[in-house]
């Protein structure tokens, strides 16, 4: 009988230590990495097939640019189609835009800016700003910090002011200069959770975006297919591993003003593409 009793005793703390395993597991979270649901997506025409940058205007319509043409497109996702191209520049290599009210601005990766104010009139006026970054830098990323009245401009190679770090330096719109110090500094190793595994990987910057309710920075990694995510503060929260097979090469990254969250990528073997996406635990 008693060694019965101890039998039943040892089968019962067995299940309720599973059940307390299982309990502890949905309420404090479980190890699977984070990952990124595709919603919807568009296929882009040929002109497209580099773009490099987009950001939202509203619902419908993204101003896009790629990083050959002097050319913003306004691409409208509903219909499909490009509704219209406005030059503003030569030739060059231009990675990113930001809107900020009916004036854009787009980054060249030497560090220049040009704004083209009154964009959806036919009276549009370019102006082009030097900053303190250059080529060397590689300069990728841009978005507006509205909260801030600034934008935010991110470096995809050589940090000029250290070498653990990648800088997102602001660019104050009140005084059209750049702050020589980053208000952002992103460690250039992360930590990449891969199922029960992890891996450090290097940081290559190639757009970001602040989420309108939340604040935080999304970060994209072109080269790496990533995407990291930081708070207000600059603290790593996520970095996601990003399907290689759909997010070829994600260039671009914008939010609609309802949070939600948009990415495109460059051409791999077929065209340019942009991305409804939702981030899931």
């Amino acid at each position: 009988m008693n060694i019965y009793i101890k039998r039943v005793t040892l089968i019962i703390g067995v299940i309720s230590l599973c059940a307390f395993g299982i309990a502890n597991k949905n309420s404090f979270g479980n190890n699977t990495p984070p990952s990124v649901k595709i919603v919807k997506r568009w296929d882009l025409p040929v002109i497209l097939k580099e773009i490099s940058g987009m950001a939202s205007i509203d619902k419908d319509r993204f101003a896009c640019i790629q990083d050959e043409t002097g050319s913003i497109f306004i691409y409208n996702i509903n219909t499909s189609t490009i509704q219209e191209e406005i030059p503003f520049a030569a030739a060059g290599d231009y990675e990113d835009i930001a809107l900020v009210n009916d004036t854009a601005w787009v980054l060249r990766s030497d560090g220049k800016l040009f704004e083209v104010s009154t964009l959806f009139s036919k009276a549009t006026a370019i102006t082009e700003y030097t900053t303190e970054l250059t080529a060397r830098q590689n300069v990728e990323g841009l978005c507006y910090d509205k909260n801030n009245n600034r934008l935010l401009l991110a470096i995809k190679d050589g940090e000029p002011a250290g070498k653990d770090y990648k800088g997102v330096y602001a660019f104050d719109l009140a005084t059209k200069k750049i702050i020589p110090e980053p208000v952002y500094k992103i460690a250039i190793r992360q930590e990449l959770k891969t199922g029960n595994r992890k891996k450090s990987i290097e940081i290559m910057p190639s757009s970001i975006a602040v989420h309108p309710q939340t604040k935080d920075l999304y970060v994209t990694d072109g080269r790496n297919s990533l995407l990291l995510i930081l708070d207000p503060t600059g603290k790593t929260k996520e970095l996601i591993d990003l399907n290689s097979k759909e997010f070829h090469q994600p260039e671009g990254i914008s939010f609609h003003q309802d949070g939600e969250l948009f990415i495109s990528n460059e051409a791999s073997k077929g065209g340019g593409n942009i991305l409804k996406v939702e981030t899931i635990q």
